[in-house]
């Protein structure tokens, strides 16, 4: 399974944004940029061993517990996304991840989504260590993506930012 991580992001296979996933206001709808992000975060970790057939043969799989998306620019029907995924963190149980969904032809970012994701023994339904072929798979790709340095819409928070008076 070792693979030579890039030291880049890597890259999702281009997505289509589906017409019944636009709401109301003619746009995507909030909760489809989480399925893209999602869609692109199973294929990616799939390459890692983490896919359909990791839950299924070892009764283990990972879970979302915190998700932080920024919605940067409109997407309509039929337009080509792909998403990159940075690992920027990991421990015995968790991942933290980051990232970026852009129009795959024309380059701009459309939203961004960071997540810390848990390992789970699915027999227990409770976090449980990494497999060490899995955490060796993860760490490699860890290791190539610190020479990245911290996106810069990484770590935010929610708030409201007035300006001084």
């Amino acid at each position: 399974m070792a693979q030579s991580w890039l030291k880049t992001p890597v890259e999702s296979q281009i997505m289509t944004v589906k017409a019944e996933w636009l709401d109301y206001n003619g746009h995507l709808n909030m909760a489809y940029y989480n399925v893209l992000f999602d869609l692109a975060c199973d294929e990616i970790f799939a390459r890692c061993g983490l896919g359909e057939d990791y839950a299924k043969e070892r009764n283990a799989s990972y879970f979302t517990a915190e998700a932080h998306v920024c919605y940067l620019r409109e997407l309509e029907a039929g337009m080509p996304v792909v998403a990159k995924l940075q690992l920027l963190d990991l421990d015995a149980k968790r991942i933290r991840f980051y990232q970026e969904l852009y129009h795959a032809e024309e380059g701009w970012l459309s939203a961004t989504s960071e997540q810390l994701c848990l390992h789970i023994d699915m027999n227990a339904r409770k976090t449980a260590p990494w497999p060490d072929d899995i955490y060796a798979e993860l760490d490699s790709m860890l290791s190539a993506h610190k020479n990245l340095g911290l996106p810069e819409r990484a770590g935010r928070s929610i708030a409201i930012r007035r300006k001084s008076q």
